[in-house]
């Protein structure tokens, strides 16, 4: 019961405003219906017909305004435009009671036209032609219905236009809200991809090579059963602290598990590090494209060596994942290296990939020295 009764109130607070929440001004008119019932108004039948035509028009005109879609089209705008001739009309033949049509179709006016550019261009000849009919049928003593023509009509247009704003904030908000979920959704999909992938193909490659050195070697092959175990454990405290958000995947870690799967694949490792230390942001990155990178060649690349070399300046700094296999270390088009390439574009940086000189595949990421931070919900997730 409390459940359906929150959802109830909640839809209660997101229900807006529709046409029937003006209609019941309409009773303004009850005074021109009393004009004519009396037997005071010359013309009865034909003041019948205009106050017939008056309470159509508004109705049509009202609903239509809080269509979004009808609103803005041409109809509308044609039916306004007899709501105030007949207002006219009437105000003129009759006056009296029948200057309340003024307001009325004051309210009309702000339904439609909640634009501050419409307001401008129509509120004041409204103003001023009411004034004048008014002053003509009635004197000084119509003052107020000029003041409730103008009231009627910048209030209406006001609450309405604060009323869509705060429905487009409301759906604004929403849509940010999803596009976070999204956006984390992604982040964690390909953070779970780099440390999957990565640490079951050297899971892979040890255990082969525990494999072959079982009948030749044993203490050897049990030394890589004890690496598998170590990767296995740290796997899963990799996995654990990518749920929180908190990984981070640093340079140096990466190049000395590169250099171990490296070897366990029985491609020779060559790692090269000059310059200055570099930003967090790109050690981090950095990290991210050693790991791709060598997850590719140790699963596509049947490589005999590997060279990494890490070169930073004051202005740039630059990764290079070069390996002499069969050329197809990696593909271009497939989503690790497509959300490096994301993460390096974000950050300022570039990701290219080619064929190294001499056969084999050559992977190239740059960034700037400082390279720029991403939001915290894609600096992890492509």
């Amino acid at each position: 019961m409390g459940i359906r009764s929150r959802k109830r109130g909640e839809g209660r607070k997101e229900r807006r405003p529709g046409g029937l929440s003006l209609l019941p001004w309409l009773l303004m008119g009850m005074g021109s219906l009393s004009h004519l019932v009396s037997g005071e108004a010359p013309n009865p039948w034909l003041g019948m017909a205009g106050l017939l035509a008056f309470n159509t028009l508004y109705i049509a005109v009202v609903l239509r305004a809080f269509d979004k879609s009808r609103r803005a089209r041409t109809t509308t705008w044609v039916l306004l435009g007899a709501l105030a001739a007949v207002t006219f009309a009437l105000a003129i033949g009759y006056g009296r009671e029948w200057l309340l049509l003024c307001p009325l179709l004051g309210l009309a006016l702000g339904a439609v036209a909640r634009g501050a550019r419409e307001l401008r261009r129509l509120t004041l000849p409204l103003v001023a032609a009411v004034g004048l009919v008014t002053f003509w049928r009635d004197g000084w003593d119509s003052i107020g219905i000029v003041y409730g023509t103008f009231v009627s009509t910048m209030v209406t247009a006001a609450i309405l236009a604060l009323n869509d704003t705060v429905a487009e904030l409301r759906a604004t908000r929403e849509e940010l809200a999803r596009s976070a979920v999204e956006r984390e959704r992604l982040r964690f999909s390909r953070d779970l991809h780099d440390l999957l992938g990565h640490t079951l193909s050297v899971i892979v490659v040890k255990s082969e090579a525990a494999r072959r050195l079982v009948p030749h070697d044993p203490d050897a092959a049990l030394g890589q059963i004890t690496d598998i175990e170590s990767v296995g454990r740290q796997a899963l405290t990799e996995i654990r602290e990518a749920v929180t958000g908190y990984r981070e995947s640093g340079l140096g870690t990466e190049l000395d598990r590169a250099r171990s799967a490296l070897a366990a694949a029985e491609v020779e490792p060559v790692i090269r590090r000059s310059g200055p230390p570099l930003d967090p942001v790109a050690e981090e990155l950095f990290g991210w494209v050693v790991r791709e990178a060598v997850t590719n060649v140790v699963r596509h690349a049947a490589a005999t060596r590997c060279e990494i070399v890490v070169s930073s300046a004051l202005e740039q700094v630059r990764l290079t994942v070069t390996d002499d296999g069969r050329g197809a270390a990696a593909d271009p088009s497939g989503s690790g290296l497509r959300g490096l390439g994301e993460r390096l574009a974000a950050a300022g940086g570039s990701l290219t990939t080619a064929g190294a000189p001499g056969g084999g595949f050559r992977l190239s990421a740059k960034l700037p020295a400082t390279p720029r931070a991403a939001e915290p919900a894609t600096s992890r997730g492509r």
